[in-house]
């Protein structure tokens, strides 16, 4: 169980930091850089992965049953079209409360979902993965309340924000954020049946994790490759794909890439590694951790220095519940086995 949750950390830290390099890039408008990610992340390194990392890559998804892909296959668009708004929220009414409105979102639901999928664990342990989930969201609540006021202490003369927008933000962050949780259904459904199929092709049990990312992954990019290909050709950014510094540009998108790819199937690996219900307490401690891991990264880089002493304790009173939800949530999955 520790290994678990020490794994489910661990994605979570790497989704959380997973972003950094694009700071660097130059030269680049948002749809290069977020076109080029979504192509690497979804496409280019899943592929790679599985063909290198699967043995009878090809045996094993056919031995899946057609209904078990078209399930994955449609929740990771559903999981595309989710992560998408996302983006579209954020516009409406900044990251602090776009980024808190949606994770919250996904971890209530995206952690009640594989219960549906896997059953109910006992009672006592239902109650105490719940009590964390909750503790948690609360936390995020917390942080979502910091983030405005936050912005209320940077923009105090700002009033061209209007109540239509904000409203708008606030409906696609949460339908966003519903429908990214396909993401824990598409793993509730397909890593149960991928393992045997993986396992009967003699691969060892962490490749089952790169199984379970390809469909989903897959089917969510159609989604951005959409989306972005319309985008480019809206604002005209094809362009500036022909910069110096594409090379450079590049290389840190592909670690971005990378660390998103990997912070998934870590994920899975967790899920598997926590028991009967580790969909559910590996997808909390997952994003709980990439949560964490993005509002010390802006404390670090010093996102929160005009931010006053409310909004700051706001946010360390977030952190707090967060790391102390993890732990319940870590308990009660003790409690299952």
């Amino acid at each position: 169980m520790i290994a678990g949750v020490a794994w489910a950390v661990l994605a979570g830290l790497m989704l959380g930091l997973y972003a950094l390099p694009e700071k660097f890039t130059r030269d680049f408008k948002f749809e290069n850089t977020w076109s080029l990610f979504f192509m690497l992340t979804m496409f280019v390194v899943p592929i790679i992965a599985s063909v290198l990392l699967i043995d009878g890559f090809g045996a094993v998804f056919r031995s899946v049953p057609t209904e078990i892909l078209l399930k994955m296959g449609a929740a990771g668009f559903l999981w595309g079209i989710g992560v998408m708004m996302w983006g579209k929220a954020i516009n409406h009414i900044g990251l602090s409360l776009g980024f808190s409105l949606f994770i919250g979102t996904v971890i209530l639901i995206g952690s009640l979902l594989p219960f549906f999928v896997d059953g109910l664990p006992g009672t006592r342990a239902f109650t105490v993965i719940m009590a964390g989930i909750l503790v948690v969201l609360l936390g995020v609540i917390a942080n979502g309340r910091a983030g405005l006021i936050r912005e209320q202490d940077e923009k105090k003369t700002d009033t061209t924000e209007q109540k239509g927008s904000v409203l708008t933000g606030i409906l696609i962050a949460v339908i966003g954020g519903l429908l990214a949780t396909g993401f824990s259904y598409a793993n509730a459904v397909g890593r149960p049946v991928l393992h045997e199929a993986s396992q009967s092709a003699g691969n060892p049990d962490w490749v089952t994790a790169v199984a379970v990312m390809f469909p989903i992954f897959i089917s969510g990019g159609i989604v951005m490759l959409l989306y972005f290909g319309w985008e480019l050709n809206r604002k005209q950014a094809w362009a500036d794909f022909r910069t110096p510094h594409f090379g450079k540009n590049f290389w840190l998108i592909l670690i971005m890439a990378v660390f998103h790819y990997a912070a998934s199937a870590l994920f899975a690996y967790a899920a598997f590694r926590l028991g009967s219900a580790g969909n559910t307490v590996g997808y909390a401690i997952f994003n709980t951790a990439s949560v964490a891991t993005a509002i010390i990264s802006g404390l670090v880089t010093g996102e929160w220095v005009k931010a006053s002493p409310k909004a700051r304790n706001s946010l360390y009173f977030g952190l707090l519940c967060m790391v102390v939800g993890i732990i319940i949530v870590a308990i009660g999955n003790g409690l299952t086995a």
